[in-house]
């Protein structure tokens, strides 16, 4: 079925046939074709624009029109046909319609992109006297497309997921004023993780960005993720590392610098 949504676009004047766009593209919705870069099949492409951070050029695009659904089942069918590895996870092709005279019955409606206003926040509900500070949604790192409108020129707030949990203080010490992204360093794809963030870190003018972790070892990667990201994107930034404790309290606080 055609439908309203997004697709990737290429710019064959600054594409230079690197081919690193390729293997970036979990769903093998690209190939090099003649020197350039191709969209294969539109079914292919969730247009979630996880490969935008791994040309060099710049031209790789995400734009809105009408393209032929997602087709989950196809894609499985592509990647083993090249032996490549069928992702855990693929978005709902009705979830990505832009567009659509029919009812959605699918997807997830709580990962639509909001900005709470100050009238949207009172009716997040609060923990005894300690109100929520959360000024967007979704949260989730892999929810979050890198040209979200509240990521302009914002103080990222980069969460392990644990912490919430473990620090009563999160909300009113460190969520206010800043733009939370959570995840898992252990149990999530990892690349995944930084290839989003570079683009965000490439295409957006943060202000600084705080990554918060766990005392455990399994939470320690989440600053290294960040640090490649940061590498990847090509951009200074100011950044610092917080550790927590089990406790709750803040085991250490540092300021981070990536070479």
């Amino acid at each position: 079925m055609i439908h309203q949504r997004k697709m990737i676009t290429i710019n064959k004047e600054l594409c230079n046939g690197c081919g690193q766009c390729v293997p970036a593209c979990a769903e093998g919705a690209l190939a090099i074709v003649d020197g350039k870069a191709k969209l294969v099949k539109e079914i292919y492409c969730d247009g979630l624009g996880a490969c935008l951070g791994d040309c060099p050029t710049g031209a790789l695009k995400v734009e809105v029109r009408e393209a032929a659904d997602f087709d989950p089942s196809a894609v499985a069918e592509h990647l083993r046909a090249q032996g490549r590895e069928v992702p855990d996870h693929m978005p709902d092709p009705e979830s990505l319609r832009l567009a659509s005279s029919a009812p959605k019955t699918g997807g997830c409606p709580g990962a639509s992109l909001q900005s709470l206003t100050p009238c949207g926040r009172a009716n997040v509900p609060s923990a005894q006297d300690a109100g929520s500070a959360l000024s967007h949604w979704p949260v989730q790192l892999r929810l979050v497309p890198h040209n979200a409108p509240f990521l302009k020129n914002a103080d990222l707030l980069l969460t392990a997921d644990c912490v919430p949990v473990a620090m009563p203080s999160y909300h009113s010490e460190f969520v206010s004023g800043r733009v939370v992204l959570m995840g898992c360093p252990k149990f999530d794809n990892q690349m995944e993780y930084v290839d989003k963030l570079a683009g965000i870190i490439r295409e957006n003018d943060l202000n600084s960005i705080t990554v918060m972790e766990m005392e455990v070892p399994c939470c320690s990667s989440m600053s290294a993720i960040l640090g490649e990201a940061v590498r990847r994107a090509g951009k200074d930034v100011s950044a610092r590392r917080v550790i927590v404790r089990r406790t709750g309290d803040i085991l250490e606080t540092v300021a981070l610098h990536f070479d």
